[in-house]
């Protein structure tokens, strides 16, 4: 195994599902989204750990992800979030994807995949109610019901909208959450008028899960929440969220340079006095950004130590100081629980902890600790 690797604390994730299970008072069930490989944290483990963990449902952004969970033998229902090509349309019902559609090219689509399989495919009614990315409006959701429900190889069996602001306690963003949540009350009762059965209703994410109790509905969504990190700075009291992802590697290379030498490409850090300088195999290419460079700490032994120069494709270097007791193989902390965490990384390089986690390259190994 490499130097360099990402140990997923499982025990953090166990108790962020269960601090949403009280937020929701269990009234709600939890669709855990392990698109982009999990967030970065393995998808396959992570789906486990959460139907293990009271999930009821999954989610997946590609047809490739939900063909890799049933091929690892996840049984449990996948809803698609993004929308698939045509020819990825008989994959999802042969795989026994969940997806979300919102126009009728789309819903005829599935329809004719589902008759080729002679089977019968669980849709979802996308709206949008003001992210402006996929979906019906509201004014179009009980005809569009309506078309599903006529074509005998699809179920409708749930309604969704996805919301923009949800994690902002600006009072405008406030405001526009609530006229989100009513756009869709609408579009659901709408259908209902119809004698229609909408399904399952959803809309939470991680920001709705903290600020907008209205937002529950039957099933929450929150995505980076559980994987350790708060949509906003403020929270409800006592709705905690522990880091799941420690990115780790190890000190392979120490050697001593002299008052005035330079460091990494580019030769943007000097050395300012004789001091001790330890090479780490993990780079960008690990998902590490380059835009830290000199500008973040690892822990060694418990103690920070500050990068010197640029970030490399496969190494960095790390200023130990003129006096060390760091020896060569010793680990280092990148980041995670008890040194500086992916939202710090993410407020220096003006990015989302999102991104941070994503980014972790498939060449890290995941090691999983109960």
């Amino acid at each position: 195994m490499r130097a360099t690797k990402a140990l997923i604390h499982l025990d953090n994730f166990r108790r962020n599902m269960e601090a949403v299970r009280k937020r929701t008072g269990g009234r709600s069930g939890i669709c855990v989204p392990v698109k982009a490989n999990a967030y970065g944290h393995g998808a396959v483990e992570i789906a486990r750990a959460a139907l293990e963990n009271g999930a009821g449902y999954l989610a997946v952004a590609a047809v490739s992800e939900g063909a890799e969970l049933r091929q690892a033998g996840v049984k449990a229902p996948v809803f698609l979030f993004s929308q698939a090509l045509p020819e990825e349309m008989r994959d999802i019902a042969a795989l026994g994807l969940i997806p979300f559609a919102g126009d009728r090219e789309a819903v005829e689509a599935l329809a004719d995949a589902a008759a080729g399989t002679g089977r019968t495919l669980e849709l979802h009614l996308k709206v949008d109610t003001g992210m402006g990315r996929m979906g019906c409006s509201p004014e179009e959701a009980a005809d569009l019901a309506a078309f599903i429900s006529s074509r005998k190889n699809l179920r409708l069996s749930g309604m969704a909208t996805h919301l923009s602001v949800s994690d902002s306690l600006k009072s405008e963003d406030v405001t526009y959450t609530k006229k989100q949540l009513a756009r869709f009350r609408e579009a659901v009762d709408s259908v209902q008028a119809l004698d229609l059965d909408p399904g399952l209703l959803h809309a939470a994410n991680s920001g709705a899960l903290c600020f907008h109790e209205d937002a529950f509905f039957d099933m929450v969504r929150p995505g980076i929440f559980l994987y350790g990190y708060s949509p906003a700075a403020e929270i409800p009291g006592g709705l905690v969220s522990e880091p799941v992802m420690e990115l780790r590697s190890a000190v392979v290379f120490i050697k001593k340079v002299r008052k005035g030498d330079d460091i990494s490409y580019g030769r943007t850090w000097t050395a300012r006095e004789d001091t001790y300088i330890a090479t780490l195999p993990v780079g960008y290419a690990d998902g590490f950004p380059r835009l830290l460079g000199s500008r973040h700490s690892v822990y060694i032994r418990g103690k920070a130590y500050p990068l010197a120069g640029r970030i490399c494709m496969d190494q960095c270097m790390v200023n130990l100081g003129p006096e060390t007791n760091v020896k060569r193989w010793d680990e280092a902390v990148i980041f995670g629980p008890g040194a500086e965490t992916a939202a710090g990384i993410a407020a220096k390089t003006g990015t989302i902890p999102y991104e941070i986690t994503c980014n972790i390259s498939r060449r890290v190994p995941r090691v999983y600790a109960l």
